[in-house]
Parts: C-alpha cells; sequence; structure tokens
C-alpha cells in the first residue's frame, strides 16, 4: 500500500459530502412535503422515504471496490455523476397517488448512486486527516451532510412551490457538480495492494474479521443501531407540519436553510467536544439532548412558533449527535480498507434511521403526534442509561472516554 500524506484540512469535507447530502435533503424533505400536499398519508409517506434510505445499509457490499480497485479521487467523480443523474430521473415521474411504486423505486435508486459518494469520502476521512484532527473532521463531514440536506430539502421545497418540482430537481443536480472541485484540496488515495480483485475481497473479509474481534467495533455496532441520537423525526418534519399549523413557505425556511446552517453549527460544535471531552460523552450526551427535545415538544402547543424553535432545537442536536458519531466510527476503525470499514458500520447505522422513520410515521397515524414525540423520547433515553452503565463498567473503551 502506498503511503498516503495526512493533510486534508477537517472544512473540506464539508463540501465532499455536501451532494450526498442535498440526495438525502430531497428524499426526506421536498418530496414528503409534495406527497402530502397530493393526498399520500404519513405512514405511506414515511414508508416512501424509508425504503429509499435502505439503500444506505448494503452500501458496505460495494465499499470494497472503491478500496480495491480506482483511486478514491476517481471514485468520488463516479459517484457525483451518478447522484446527479439519478436525481434527474424525478423530473419525469408524476407526484400522484398511481407512482408511489415507481417513486419508492428511483428515492432507492438515487440514494443507492449517492452511497458512490459518500463511500470515497469516508476513505478520504480516514487516511488523509491527523489523528488529533478526527472529530474536527467528522464535524465538518456531518455539517456537510446535514447542510447539504437543508439545502436539498428547504431549497427543493421552495423551488417546487414557486416555480416547479423540475427546477428544484435540475438546481440541485447542478450544485451537486460543483462540488467536484473539492477534490483540489485532497491527496491521492490509491487503491489498496492485491494481486487481483479476489484475492483483495480476502484481505476485506480479513480485516473484517478482525475489526469485529475487538470490543470497541463490537461496542460501537450495537450503539450505531440503537435509537440514540438518530434524527429520525427530521425525515418527516416536513410531512407533519400541518399539525403545528405551519405553512408552505415556514415549512421550507425551516427545515431547509435554517435547519441546514443550525445542524451545521451543531456538527462543528459536536466535532470539538468529541475532540475535547472524549466520543463517547459526546456521542451520549448528544442523544441525551435530542431525546430532551422532543419531550418538550410533546408539551409545549402545537403552534407554528413552536414548530420553528422545536424543530431549529432538534436540527443543532442532530448536528451534535452526527459529529460524535462520526467521531466515534472514525475512532474504531483504524487504518486499513478504510473506505470498507467506514461504509459497513455506516451502512448499519442507517438500519436505526430506517426503523425509527417508520416507527415515527407509524405512532404518527395510529396515535398522535404527541404520542410520536414522546416514544421518540422513551426509547432514546431509555437506551443512553444502559449503554452509560455498560461502558462505565467494563471501561474496554478508555481511549474514546477521554480527549485526544
Amino acid at each position: 500500500m502506498r503511503k498516503q500524506q495526512t493533510d486534508s484540512k477537517p472544512f473540506i469535507f464539508f463540501f465532499l459530502v455536501f451532494p450526498y447530502g442535498i440526495s438525502g435533503g430531497f428524499a426526506t424533505v421536498t418530496l414528503p412535503f409534495l406527497l402530502i400536499e397530493r393526498g399520500y398519508s404519513v405512514s405511506t409517506t414515511a414508508m416512501i422515504t424509508s425504503f429509499g434510505i435502505s439503500a444506505n445499509i448494503i452500501r458496505f457490499l460495494w465499499a470494497p471496490i472503491t478500496d480495491l480497485t480506482l483511486s478514491l479521487h476517481k471514485w468520488y467523480l463516479i459517484g457525483i455523476t451518478l447522484c446527479a443523474s439519478t436525481l434527474m430521473l424525478f423530473c419525469f415521474i408524476p407526484l400522484n397517488i398511481n407512482s408511489s411504486g415507481l417513486l419508492a423505486a428511483v428515492v432507492f435508486l438515487s440514494q443507492f448512486a449517492a452511497t458512490f459518494v459518500v463511500n470515497p469520502v469516508g476513505g478520504f476521512a480516514a487516511r488523509t486527516v491527523a489523528r488529533e484532527k478526527i472529530g474536527r473532521a467528522g464535524g465538518w463531514y456531518q455539517a456537510g451532510n446535514l447542510g447539504g440536506a437543508g439545502l436539498g430539502g428547504g431549497a427543493g421545497l421552495w423551488l417546487s412551490n414557486h416555480f416547479s418540482y423540475q427546477v428544484a430537481v435540475f438546481t440541485l443536480s447542478a450544485a451537486m457538480l460543483c462540488c467536484i472541485l473539492a477534490l483540489y484540496a485532497v491527496p491521492q488515495v490509491y487503491a489498496e495492494k492485491a494481486g487481483n480483485l479476489k484475492e483483495g475481497f480476502k484481505i476485506v473479509v480479513h480485516d473484517i474479521k478482525v475489526l469485529f474481534r475487538s470490543p470497541i467495533a463490537l461496542f460501537t455496532t450495537a450503539m450505531i443501531v440503537a435509537p440514540v441520537g438518530v434524527g429520525a423525526a427530521a425525515n418527516i418534519w416536513s410531512s407533519i407540519a400541518t399539525d403545528w399549523h405551519a405553512t408552505p413557505d415556514t415549512v421550507a425556511l425551516v427545515t431547509g436553510l435554517l435547519s441546514g446552517i443550525v445542524c451545521s453549527v451543531g456538527c462543528l460544535f459536536g466535532g470539538w467536544i468529541a475532540d475535547k471531552m472524549g466520543k463517547w460523552w459526546a456521542f451520549f450526551g448528544s442523544g441525551t439532548l435530542m431525546a430532551s427535545v422532543t419531550l418538550f415538544m410533546s408539551i409545549f402547543d402545537l403552534t407554528s412558533s413552536n414548530y420553528v424553535i422545536g424543530v431549529l432545537f432538534y436540527a443543532f442536536m442532530m448536528g451534535f449527535a452526527n459529529a460524535s458519531f462520526s467521531a466515534v466510527v472514525l475512532h474504531a476503525i483504524g487504518k486499513g480498507l478504510v473506505s470498507t470499514k467506514y461504509a459497513l458500520l455506516t451502512s448499519i447505522s442507517n438500519v436505526a434511521s430506517v426503523y425509527m422513520t417508520t416507527f415515527d410515521g407509524w405512532m404518527h397515524d395510529s396515535y398522535n403526534i404527541k404520542a410520536m414525540l414522546v416514544g421518540e423520547t422513551v426509547l432514546g433515553l431509555g437506551v443512553v442509561a444502559v449503554s452509560v452503565l455498560i461502558l462505565y463498567l467494563f471501561k474496554f473503551d478508555k481511549a474514546a472516554l477521554t480527549p485526544d
């Protein structure tokens, strides 16, 4: 394996992962709101969204090709092209009840394409960032992810309401392509040295076995599939905004631009906290605070102003949680075959997003909005309490409990 430089600036990851965020934002904010306007139920919309984002669960299956064949720069270029192209497919689909199956398939395809952006970016983070800056790199990474989602969701929704969703799709696709310029600030990362692809996959299997013999990796895996700091409600805020009597423009501004900005600030704060106080304390602290936000939202009146305040506080905590999550994962995977291992752990983490989005939609339609919010709170706080107790009793990951 060729020696890699470790001089990527943490902030560059904001731009590298931005297209992935845009794609996800369109699928989880713009599209659900438009579907609700056209007569879809919240639970059906949530199922389309959760099916689409489930593509992220299996992205580790093709991640080894990223490590073993072309350079990460080339894979990133391929990913951006696929990501923009599949988003453009929405221009040709009518948003009516009869198109639900086709919409679900195209959402899945667009999220599948987006994984070819995020897989190499995970490799860039693990291989070209100094160890003491991993938390900050994770913060910028998640700021780009969630900031991109804010743009993809909010700008997409605003453009759809004031022009058409075809205009929104075209504009967002163009914004994705602009992020290619960020590659100039990242050192080349070449494929892992292997005689052929078959031999390379043997190396992958060996490294994954070694990874999961580690108590740190096993505990990390358990935590990232748990309902802690998942932020699933963000996937349906636009679908349930009518419960707070929020107008379409309010929804577009709050779930889009403002949430993107606030999420990004939360990410940078979370990355700094992870470096300064310890990765696990940042992870569990952010999960506790996010659960507290949904608890307070369930207590206060369902007014438009409370919707704005609640969604923005939730966005900040989601940024905090995502940054600490990235820091924990980058800590667990080490340096070898990093795109594959990063993709594997982050793929597994999407299980929580899928089941919690489905859970939230079901709770809303079966009971009401307040029951949904309380459900998120109880699950989050309960798992945090048990997990912190386990970590405290066994103390098998002292490195992540203390600052770098």
